[in-house]
């Protein structure tokens, strides 16, 4: 059956759909020997060649997803230029081509997931879906109840509006003037949470995440992954479901 070049791609794990998009575009893809630019274009997976890079694709992989618990001072990407550690060098165990859903900073920590679903990576990054994330924040000196509600109701960044967040204190260290503080939002701004304390002026000396969705950090050591099981992943889909059709 024919289906778009791109969900085909991101089905077999190739990137997300946008990513596979630009892939297409950049001349990347070709069907049969033919180089493929135009978005639209139909092929049958199950009866075309297509390659990527050179690379013959298959969509027969089974869709995994792992929860990965990424240490401070690893680059998200798939590869870097300066020779840094990347996240895919802890991924050197897995069989199936996986790639990061999202990302989290060099100097941030904590729970990052990983598939070779394109389909499932789009959609958990995706606005519309609404997926939470859980972040603790240790910041500089202790906010007062005030600073955490403008943050609750949002703040003004220099690209907008932060949607409300939920915020409450984790724990307050009064020794060291320092606060960690518990914030869930569902946007995926680059740095949104450092830029939302750095306005209510309580920079973050220390962020890691702690919850995407349904999923927890709970049981994963710092550089150790555990696949999903069915049931969480099913989960994670129909809190995404729940959520676009209480925002919509």
């Amino acid at each position: 059956m024919e289906e778009r070049l791109q969900k085909i791609l991101a089905n077999a794990g190739v990137a997300s759909r946008r990513k596979c998009e630009e892939l297409i575009k950049a001349g990347k893809v070709e069907v049969n020997g033919e180089v493929v630019t135009t978005l639209g274009v139909k092929a049958d997976p199950s009866s075309d060649v297509i390659t990527v890079s050179g690379r013959t694709i298959s969509v027969k992989s089974d869709k995994i997803v792992l929860a990965f618990h990424k240490p401070k001072g690893v680059i998200t990407s798939t590869s870097d230029p300066e020779g840094r550690k990347t996240v895919m060098d802890f991924m050197k165990g897995v069989k199936a081509r996986v790639y990061p859903v999202g990302r989290l900073d060099y100097e941030t920590e904590g729970l990052l997931l990983f598939t070779n679903d394109g389909e499932l990576a789009n959609m958990l990054m995706h606005p519309r879906h609404h997926v939470e994330k859980t972040y603790h924040a240790t910041v500089k000196g202790v906010p007062h109840g005030d600073k955490l509600e403008q943050l609750r109701k949002g703040v003004k960044l220099e690209d907008g509006m932060t949607q409300p967040a939920a915020v409450e204190y984790h724990d307050v260290d009064l020794e060291s003037n320092t606060a960690t503080i518990s914030i869930t939002i569902h946007e995926g701004r680059n740095r949104q949470v450092r830029r939302m304390f750095e306005v209510i002026g309580h920079p973050v000396t220390k962020l890691k995440r702690v919850k995407f969705g349904n999923i927890t950090l709970q049981g994963i050591p710092r550089g150790k992954h555990r696949v999903l099981t069915k049931s969480e992943v099913n989960e994670l889909r129909m809190e995404m479901k729940s959520n676009r059709t209480m925002h919509t």
